[in-house]
């Protein structure tokens, strides 16, 4: 398939243009693919990101701030996110001991055995990228890299 087709469009005013389009509808399409696979385990793309980056802190508590800092999607509400994930009993949250201001969370162990069964859906996640070889997705991710940097 190509965006031409996917889109039913055959015109772009140049291919910056089709780029950016096209960029727009694969992180759609790849959004939708991650969806049903979070949705087996009742969790979203937000959470499970909060969760992956309170796991990589090696078990120690983050604030609200550093998870905002770290996470893929900057505009999640970070705080409503945390809250529904303490209603699951995947975290715990508490107030910082050297800055009362501030909220610590932590991931409990229930969070971290879910994270343990998504991650048995690794080759399944890293196979909506099947059509890329190895050297493809490097080359892709120093493409994006160097657009982002465009700045």
């Amino acid at each position: 398939m190509t965006i031409e087709r996917d889109i039913n469009q055959n015109k772009f005013r140049n291919e910056h243009q089709k780029s950016a389009i096209n960029l727009i509808y694969t992180f759609n399409w790849m959004n939708e693919k991650f969806d049903k696979i979070f949705e087996q385990f009742d969790i979203t793309q937000q959470q499970f990101n909060i969760l992956r980056i309170l796991r990589g802190a090696g078990g120690g508590p983050l604030s609200t701030l550093q998870i905002r800092q770290r996470m893929l999607d900057k505009m999640s509400d970070t705080s409503r996110i945390v809250d529904r994930l303490i209603k699951k009993g995947l975290v715990k949250k508490n107030i910082c001991k050297s800055d009362r201001r501030l909220v610590d969370v932590i991931i409990t162990e229930k969070g971290k055995r879910l994270l343990d069964k998504i991650d048995s859906t690794n080759e399944t996640m890293d196979a909506i990228l099947k059509n890329l070889t190895q050297a493809d997705a490097k080359n892709l991710n120093q493409l994006l890299d160097k657009l982002r940097n465009s700045e």
